[in-house]
Formats: C-alpha cells, structure tokens, sequence
C-alpha cells in the first residue's frame, strides 16, 4: 500500500512539473507585449521571427547599417514578409547617456526622432537622417565624423523634419524636448539590454558592431544567423 502511494505522489509531483512547464511555455510574451513602441516596428507584429536593432542616430556603424537596408529598402520589405519578420529599432541617446565623449548632437538626434514619432513620421524622418548623416558626414570621413558633429545644434536635426513635410509644432517640440523622459528612459533600458552601438537581437543571435564598409549583403547575413537561430 505504502508503495502504491509512493507511486500516486511521484505521478502527482511529475504530473505538476510537466503542467508548470507548459505553462511557461504558453505565458510568453507575445511580440506585441515585448515591442517598445510599435511606431518604431516594421513587418507582421504577430510574426514568428522577431528582430531588434539598439541604434542611435550619430552612431556611425548604426547609420551604416541602416543606410545598407535603406538602399535596398524593396528588397528588405519583401524579406520581412517572406520571413515572416517583426523588424524594431529601439533608438535613444545612448551615445550622449552612455558613451565616453557625450555628444549632445545624440540628444537631438533623439528629439527630432521621437517628436517625428508623435506626428505618425517616424520612418519617413528616421530614413531620411540616416541618409542625410550618412552623406553629410560618416560616407567621406567615418567614425571621425562624430567629432565634427559636436557643434551641430538642434536646427540640422529640424530641418530633416521639414525635408519629410513636418512644420511648426515639430519644430517646437525639438526645441522644447518634450518627449525627454521618454528618450531618457528608453537609452537606461538599451544599456542594461546592449552591448554596444548598433546591438542587435535577432531571435536567439545577437552580435554587435557593423563595418562602414559592409553593404546589404552582411544584413543579409545578419538575418540569415537570426533565422537559423530560434
């Protein structure tokens, strides 16, 4: 009899183990939960492949990663949707928060982004300053650029605003910093999340760093080690 019990009980503990298993299994977090801001997101949010890029915006190895998808900006929607790909930049200031020389032109960079963002242009904007910085600064001089970029003041950053048709109130909200906390929050959460600029999560893989140098052909293979790890 004693025996028999000993069974019952070990059947009763397995069977709570195996159910406490499966409820983890189906309580995680869907991409919806788990996305900072679906205005900053690309591609199905209920997709099974989910990718992540910490960026900021003088960031020159961010920009040249940005830069390569936005020069083949076709070919990179049709991989989200022939992946079944959530793409989200999750971007602040973390060069001014966290990095070593503090530039302010990060900050601004930030504000003209999230102040796009509150007027439904965050992409419209967000391309077309990867593109301008690119060319302006980091395509002739690279990583030195960011020196050169110190003395840009909040203007530069509201004029790619009005190249993408925002108006006044972007404008005052630039200069006012109103989305502050909001940006001031997000750079705290990348610098317990990344290990340095851009920072990538894709699935299971993550990996650092991007060359001047690399093209479209090394997102690619990003992606590929996203997709192959999951």
């Amino acid at each position: 009899m004693k025996k028999t019990f000993r069974i019952i009980a070990i059947v009763a503990i397995v069977g709570v183990i195996i159910a406490a298993i499966v409820a983890s299994m189906s309580s995680k977090p869907s991409n919806a939960e788990r996305v900072w801001d679906t205005a900053m997101t690309k591609g199905n949010l209920d997709a099974k492949n989910y990718f992540i890029v910490y960026s900021d915006l003088i960031c020159p190895y961010c920009v040249a990663f940005e830069n390569a998808i936005i020069e083949h900006e076709e070919d990179f929607e049709k991989y989200l949707a022939n992946n079944d790909i959530l793409f989200e930049v999750r971007l602040s200031d973390f060069l001014y928060e966290y990095g070593e020389a503090k530039p302010i032109t990060s900050r601004h960079s930030a504000l003209g982004a999230y102040c796009a963002k509150q007027e439904g242009k965050f992409w419209d904007y967000y391309s077309h300053a990867i593109t301008t910085v690119w060319h302006d600064y980091f395509k002739s001089s690279g990583k030195s650029a960011v020196s050169k970029m110190s003395s840009l003041g909040k203007d530069y950053w509201i004029n790619i605003g009005k190249d993408v048709g925002l108006g006044e109130d972007f404008a005052t909200c630039v200069r006012d910093e109103s989305p502050l906390k909001e940006i001031e929050a997000n750079a705290e959460k990348s610098a317990k999340l990344a290990k340095g600029m851009p920072f990538f999560k894709f699935n299971d893989y993550t990996n650092s760093g991007f060359d001047l140098s690399w093209g479209w052909e090394y997102v690619q293979a990003y992606f590929q080690a996203g997709l192959e790890n999951k």
